[in-house]
């Protein structure tokens, strides 16, 4: 694992989510890893403090699992999203200990039918090599406006 490997993998986790690659995304997750939205700006603890979202795998599969099925009405039409990224900055790298840091700043937009929402924010990454492949160890999204009032965040950012 070197830096280029890393921002590849940022860019391409990105690619898998706007191509609806659901299969494929999940299998970027470590088996113990956690995809967190805090609710407060630097929150720190995400179990003893509120949260948009903090999901394990296994919830994370439920989600895809809801939305490449068939009979998930709430889904018809299909919600579409959009990653446009800053380049990936690397905020740890240790080769040795096969592990990785990174923050992405990103604007985000999600579609369904005639309604279009739009999020900024940081996406920060903690990596870990599991036999040869970059496994997500913590996906943490911080949105800017993280404090507004949201309707249903359908996919993930």
């Amino acid at each position: 694992m070197n830096r280029k490997d890393v921002i590849d993998f940022i860019y391409n986790e990105a690619d898998l989510l706007d191509r609806m690659q659901w299969q494929s995304w999940i299998e970027l997750y470590h088996p113990d890893a956690r995809y967190w939205m805090p609710l407060e700006w630097q929150q720190t603890d995400p179990v003893l403090q509120p949260s948009l979202m903090y999901e394990d795998l296994l919830l994370l599969k439920v989600r895809v699992e809801r939305l490449a099925g068939e009979r998930t009405f709430s889904q018809k039409p299909k919600s579409r999203c959009h990653h446009l990224l800053q380049a990936p900055q690397l905020t740890a790298l240790d080769e040795a200990a096969g592990t990785a840091s990174t923050r992405t700043s990103f604007i985000y937009t999600e579609t369904r039918g005639d309604v279009l929402e739009r999020f900024s924010g940081w996406a920060s990454h903690d990596l870990v090599t599991v036999d040869g492949a970059l496994r997500i160890k913590l996906k943490r999204i911080d949105l800017i406006n993280f404090d507004a009032p949201f309707s249903n965040i359908q996919l993930f950012m």
